[in-house]
């Protein structure tokens, strides 16, 4: 079923009442790192939907998953600056690929909830107090008309070690959820849909982040950054 808020969106997206494909601080797309990044995928040969599946794919696996280094610096959350890096957060890994994305001329925003992991929690648990995880971020990509979600966080790798099939992205249906493993175990759900945002809203993340983990947010906010 077709709902206002597919029609809503779909026509900001044609209209560019809410831009999707523009540069700004966070998503600078214009900068060499990420003109490095999508040089391979400036051909007409390929589709959006290709170029879109062959970019998810790069950042999900290029970069390590790593949730335990936190900070508030706004020029740490810039795409140019993140892929540098050799592992990175679900939110900075879909600031990246949303980046490469807009470069293309392909409509990309973020999107953040939270959610609850129920494997291998023992870290999370005692870095954080708790297996939930918040804000958690993913990417909504705008292909043939349609918005669709897709989460580049969790590696290849990682996925192994925890007996979970990577995310794959189809270009044609959502994959963001890696709901069991394997073996039928429940990984991860989601508890709360924060909505999507056309820019990286960083005063947002860093309440957030004061709300659900207030011991962090105070270490975070004397000294810039927190390595748990």
């Amino acid at each position: 079923m077709i709902t206002l808020l597919y029609v809503l969106n779909s026509i900001n997206v044609l209209n560019g009442d809410m831009d999707y494909l523009k540069a700004t601080y966070y998503f600078d797309y214009q900068s060499d790192e990420i003109q490095a990044l999508i040089s391979p995928y400036v051909v007409n040969s390929l589709s959006d939907k290709e170029k879109t599946i062959r970019l998810y794919v790069k950042i999900r696996d290029s970069w390590r998953y790593d949730p335990y280094h936190l900070h508030f610096s706004k020029e740490n959350y810039r795409a140019s600056v993140i892929a540098k890096k050799s592992k990175g957060h679900c939110i900075e890994k879909s600031i990246v690929l949303i980046s490469c994305l807009r470069g293309l001329g392909i409509p990309a925003r973020l999107h953040l909830g939270k959610v609850k992991n129920h494997i291998a929690v023992e870290r999370l648990v005692e870095k954080f107090g708790t297996n939930e995880l918040t804000p958690h971020g993913m990417v909504n990509v705008f292909l043939n008309d349609h918005w669709l979600k897709m989460s580049p966080a969790f590696n290849t790798s990682l996925c192994k070690m925890f007996d979970v099939s990577p995310l794959e992205f189809d270009g044609e249906n959502n994959s963001y959820l890696q709901e069991f493993t394997n073996d039928g175990k429940v990984f991860m759900e989601y508890l709360e849909d924060y909505g999507y945002f056309e820019d990286v809203p960083l005063a947002f993340m860093i309440e957030n982040v004061k709300e659900h983990y207030p011991a962090i947010y105070n270490t975070i906010a004397e000294t810039g950054e927190l390595k748990l």
